[in-house]
Formats: structure tokens, sequence, C-alpha cells
């Protein structure tokens, strides 16, 4: 009897001890538990905190983009109205009447005034009675009135303000490939993208004071072949047969800056016509002072707001 107590007391024992292992492992799962419930809450928090700071830049880039288009649609807006008025200025000059469209404002015309077609249900108006005609009575043909032409609009003086003079960078330059004394150079206008221009300047003007400078750009001039390449303007300069200075816009001007000239209204050609040799008759009253001062019979050509177009050392010389 005693021998099975003893039997009976060891194995609930063992029982006991193997209860308390259990238990004890289960203490450490369920810490282990929290554990990774207390990681899994911090990575959510976490995880939320970049979400949240990822929707705020996605919003701010958004913004910004359309702050940049609304900008970028502003300015084209603006260059097509400059567009639609010279289209409109030149065609007006070439005698075209201009046909407004319904609904919009601001175009010039000179059609004839529409008549309205007579109300429907009106009587017509009582026409004479034809006499009757005598057999032997030769039909006269009668003569259709000429039609009138339009008048034709008058031409503007020839005078500097039918040049085309803006400021321009010359963004790249370098030799022309098949001529020695040439320049080829990039330059912006400010416009969609560099006018190519070939200038003779290699005997008077090193590379190095050509590169990254900015110039006075004559861009109405016709397109020419030279050599080879297309030249799309012309860079302005002071020049004697010894001696060739470029002219330099004032400070604070930007490619784009339009040129005027104090009492010759800015009207250019949207391309001079090389027969009526435009510059060919303002070339000789183009011309520095004596203060280095581009002029044009004596009037200071100038960027608005800006200053002057000045040589740098050439006075009383010729400006081309």
């Amino acid at each position: 009897m005693l021998r099975r107590a003893a039997t009976t007391v060891g194995s609930a024992c063992k029982k006991y001890d193997l209860n308390c292992t259990k238990f004890a492992k289960n203490r450490r799962t369920m810490a282990d538990l929290q554990q990774i419930a207390s990681n899994n809450e911090r990575a959510e928090a976490l995880i939320n905190s970049i979400e949240a700071e990822i929707s705020g830049i996605q919003q701010q880039l958004v913004e910004r983009q359309k702050q940049e288009l609304i900008k970028e649609n502003a300015a084209l807006a603006k260059e097509v109205g400059a567009a639609l008025a010279q289209l409109v200025q030149l065609e007006l000059r070439n005698g075209k009447k201009q046909i407004p469209v319904p609904g919009a404002r601001g175009l010039c015309t000179s059609a004839a005034p529409v008549v309205p077609p007579a109300e429907a249900g009106s009587a017509p108006a009582a026409q004479a009675p034809k006499p009757g005609k005598d057999p032997k009575e030769k039909k006269v043909k009668e003569k259709k009135p000429a039609a009138e032409k339009p008048a034709v609009a008058p031409e503007a003086p020839i005078d500097v303000g039918r040049l085309d003079l803006r400021v321009g960078k010359i963004v790249e330059v370098g030799r022309h490939p098949d001529a020695d004394s040439l320049y080829l150079e990039k330059i912006d206008c400010g416009e969609a993208a560099p006018r190519t221009v070939v200038s003779g300047l290699v005997k008077f003007v090193p590379l190095e004071q050509m590169q990254n400078r900015l110039v006075v750009v004559m861009c109405n001039l016709k397109p020419a072949k030279m050599r080879g390449v297309i030249s799309e303007a012309m860079v302005m300069c002071a020049s004697t047969p010894e001696k060739v200075e470029v002219l330099s816009p004032p400070a604070g001007a930007v490619p784009g800056d339009l040129v005027h000239c104090e009492g010759y209204p800015r009207q250019p050609d949207a391309q001079l016509n090389p027969k009526k040799k435009i510059f060919e008759s303002c070339a000789p009253d183009l011309m520095t002072n004596g203060d280095l001062v581009a002029c044009y019979k004596g009037a200071a050509l100038h960027v608005p707001g800006k200053g002057n177009v000045v040589a740098q050392t050439l006075k009383n010389v010729n400006v081309k």
C-alpha cells in the first residue's frame, strides 16, 4: 500500500512539474505576443505618418505644377495675342478686310453691313408694268459697274520702327565649318528655340568675347544662306573699316527684350522685303554718338526702363 501511494504521489509531482513548465511557457508566449502587438501598433502608426507626409508632398507638387502651368498658359496667351495683333496689322496694311468672328471683339472690319431679309409673309414690292417691246428695237446691253477694289492701306514710313531689334544671348558659338572669317552662333532671343546666326566677326572679336554675351539682334531680315548655313538674324555692331565692336544692351536686359527708339513707334515688318531696301535706307542714320550710345537720327536706341544700347569705345561711327 505504501509503495502504491508513493508511486501515486510521484506521478502527481511529475504532472505538477509539467503543468508548471507549461504555465511558464505560456507566460513567455503571452509576453512575446504582447511585444509583437506593440511593435505592430508602432509600425502601423509610422506607416500612417509616412503616408500622410507623402500625400502632403504630392499635393504640394500638384499645386506647384498647377501654378507653373497657369503662368505658362498666361505667357502663351500673351504671345498669341501679340502675334494675332501683328497679323491683323499686317493684313490691314496690305489691304485685306478683317471679318469678325461671331462673339469675338477687337477686329477691325470694313465689310458692308448685312441687310436683313424681308420678313416672312410681307407683300412683295409693286413692280412697274413692262412696256411692250418693239420687234425692231435692238437690245442694248447694260454695262455692269466695275467691282470696287479694296482700298490699300498706306505703307508705314521707312524708319527704324520697321526693324525688329531685340536683345539676345549667345548660348553657343564656334567657327563656321566652311569659312575661316565667320562665326556660327546660336542666339536665344526669348523665343521657343535659339536662332542660328552667321557673323563675319572672326577678324575683329575673339571667340572668348563672343561666348555667353548679351547682344542686340535684328530678327526680321529674310533668312539667307551663308556658306551652306541659313542665317536667321544679324548681330548689330558699331563699325569702322579697321575696328568692329558688338553693341551691348543695358544692364538688367534679358533675352527677348524689345529695343525701341524715341519718336519712332515700333511697328516691325514680319519680314523685311529685300526689294524695298528698308534696312539699307535706315543704315546711314544708324550711328553711335559722342557718348557711345547707338542712335537713329540722334534718338537713342534703348530698352524701356533699363537703359540705352551702347558701344565700348567707338564714337560717331556707323551701326550695322
